[in-house]
This record gives structure tokens, C-alpha cells and sequence, in this order.
């Protein structure tokens, strides 16, 4: 049974686009945390210190029920910027991402319109490319058996995408272990089948 994850980026990239004289840069980050999302934004700040904004968006957890996400337009008029870019990575479903447009006016005004589109069309750009991978939630968890179901269990572990992280021998076998959030239940179910202790690790 594979597990089912959402996706998030892999790395980190950055775009930059022209429009009528402004400079638009937009990068793209893993930020599994608010702090994580706002050191990319300071790192902006640092790397284009003369952009007359920063604007910004993150998305941090599953994007279907993130649990946290922000969204500013750092001086540019309200819901000109952040929002569009925060629209653009829910539209994409990527989570656990921040992405930050850095702007250099051009000296041509584009109006409210205007840059609504350019914020969403910068951050479209660097996510179309942006290389992803796929976040799977675990739980860290220890068993107690006999020896005599250790590969049992090992088998088991490898049919639902868990994996060992230690093995402790005794009068039984310890064995800590990290398996997807979604088929803890499962795992529970097995261990009460075959009579073997469970305990979730904090």
C-alpha cells in the first residue's frame, strides 16, 4: 500500500520577469514553518536590497488544510500582491512553500490590475519549474516482539512504506520504527492480531 502525500518543493528556484520597466524576482522555497518562510523572505530583503517591495505568500502543511499561511503586500495596494501569489500556490497545490517577488519599479505604473497579474504571472513562472517531491506524514513508533515475528513485522514495514530505524535485542526485540501517519491504524490492527506491544514515540 503506498502512502499518500502532497507535494512540496525540492528545492529551491528563482525567476526573474520584466514587465514595462518593473523587475519582477520571484524565488520559491521549502518552508516546513512560519520562521522557515519568513528567512527566505529576510534572505530577499539582504539579496535585493534596493527592490522598492518584497511582497510574499507561505503555505505551510497539507495544501487541501494547511495549517498555517500568510500572505503580504509589503507596501504595494492591498490584495495587489500577496493574495494573487497566494492564490497561484493553492491553485498549484504545493505546500510547505513560501514564495517572495521582489519588485523593482520601472517607473511605469501598472495599475491594480496590472499588477495583480504580473505577481500571480511571476509566481505561475518560477512554480511551473520548480522541481517537487512528495511529503509523506510519520509517526515514530517501538514495538515489543518475539523473535519469532520480527520479519513478520520487517514484511510489514516494507508493504506500507514504514522503515527501521533501530533494533534493540533482549528477552524480546525492540524495534523503533517510522511508519506513514495514514496506516497507523492499520499497524495497530496487526499488532492486536499478533498479540505484539505498540507504543507511538513522542
Amino acid at each position: 500500500m503506498r502512502a499518500m502525500g502532497y507535494s512540496i518543493p525540492a528545492s529551491e528556484l528563482e525567476f526573474e520577469l520584466d514587465i514595462k520597466k518593473s523587475r519582477f524576482i520571484a524565488r520559491a522555497a521549502y518552508a516546513p514553518s512560519r520562521e522557515d518562510a519568513l528567512a527566505v523572505v529576510a534572505f530577499m530583503q539582504a539579496r535585493y536590497p534596493d527592490a522598492r517591495h518584497h511582497c510574499y505568500a507561505y503555505l505551510i502543511g497539507h495544501p487541501d488544510s494547511a495549517t498555517s499561511g500568510a500572505a503580504n503586500d509589503d507596501g504595494e495596494p492591498s490584495g495587489t500582491a500577496g493574495k494573487p501569489i497566494l492564490n497561484v500556490i493553492g491553485h498549484k497545490g504545493i505546500g510547505d512553500i513560501v514564495v517572495v517577488v521582489s519588485r523593482y519599479f520601472g517607473g511605469v505604473k501598472l495599475g491594480a490590475g496590472g499588477l495583480v497579474r504580473a505577481y500571480a504571472q511571476a509566481t505561475e513562472q518560477v512554480l511551473s519549474q520548480l522541481p517537487l517531491t512528495v511529503h509523506i506524514a510519520q509517526e515514530s513508533i517501538e514495538i515489543q516482539c518475539d523473535f519469532s515475528q520480527e520479519q513478520n513485522f520487517r514484511h510489514w514495514l516494507q508493504g506500507h512504506d514504514g522503515r527501521v530505524v533501530d533494533v534493540q535485542y533482549g528477552d524480546r526485540v525492540a524495534i523503533k520504527a517510522v511508519v506513514p501517519r495514514e496506516h497507523l491504524e492499520q499497524l495497530r490492527m496487526w499488532c492486536e492480531q499478533f498479540q505484539v506491544s505498540l507504543q507511538q514515540s513522542e
